[in-house]
């Protein structure tokens, strides 16, 4: 079954006179489970689909739907995780997490019982108290990603989420990611700039030229997944073919 389903989609930013077409007639469906990143160049649309996907913006032509019933706007059918932490940072990680909670209708106990399932889930039990300013990065976007799963929704939908992260962290955070995902199956959009990570995380990987879909790869590494796999002949042929997709010269919209 579906989960996410766009099709014919268009959109066009307008400043002033200018007239810019971003995307032009997309066509994507994300199975139910499945993890699909999103790759190519910066300014190809990758992050606009997304945000469009999330509710967060509007579109000119096309259908965007969830199980067939088509999005009017944010939803709790869909998390959101982005680049930046969004963190409120007057309240602690468990408080970050209840506040999500609390704006989805839940009583307080109920709130308190899943912000610390879910702070757990993303191994943060012991920082539940702190406050965003007293943790590093890599912790911040695991309370991110706990208060954007705290609401079960079918969808997770993720922008560069670990771009501003060291290597190590980055991995670490991967492979949090695919052990979260493994685990408690859901559907994933995941925008990406970084090609291994893609091939490391994904079922399918969709590279984009500008305002239009290329190409797309399905990565068939067996699961789970672990950091041994970026050295075997197959992580790399893929990579290279996503890399050489990217590189190709796009057409025009």
């Amino acid at each position: 079954m579906s989960t996410l389903a766009i099709r014919a989609l268009d959109k066009t930013f307008v400043t002033g006179k200018q007239h810019k077409q971003v995307l032009k007639g997309i066509d994507l469906t994300l199975a139910d489970n499945e993890f699909v990143s999103i790759v190519g160049t910066s300014g190809c649309g990758k992050s606009t689909l997304l945000s469009i996907a999330a509710g967060l913006e509007d579109f000119d032509g096309g259908d965007v739907c969830v199980d067939d019933v088509p999005i009017r706007g944010p939803g709790l059918d869909r998390g959101v995780v982005f680049q930046s932490y969004t963190l409120l940072p007057w309240l602690t990680a468990r408080e970050n997490v209840e506040f999500a909670l609390k704006a989805a209708g839940m009583g307080r106990g109920e709130c308190r019982e899943i912000a610390e399932e879910h702070l757990a889930l993303v191994n943060l039990s012991a920082a539940a108290d702190a406050y965003p300013n007293e943790l590093s990065g890599g912790m911040q976007q695991r309370v991110a990603i706990a208060r954007a799963l705290s609401y079960r929704p079918k969808i997770l939908l993720m922008d560069e989420p670990f771009g501003a992260l060291d290597a190590m962290t980055r991995r670490q955070m991967q492979e949090l990611l695919t052990g979260i995902w493994e685990t408690h199956r859901l559907t994933v959009m995941f925008v990406t700039h970084d090609v291994e990570e893609a091939v490391f995380l994904s079922d399918r990987i969709v590279v984009m030229g500008m305002g239009h879909i290329k190409q797309t790869f399905n990565v068939e590494l067996p699961r789970p997944r672990h950091e041994e796999m970026a050295g075997t002949m197959e992580f790399v042929d893929l990579q290279r073919r996503v890399l050489r997709a990217i590189r190709e010269p796009a057409s025009p919209l």
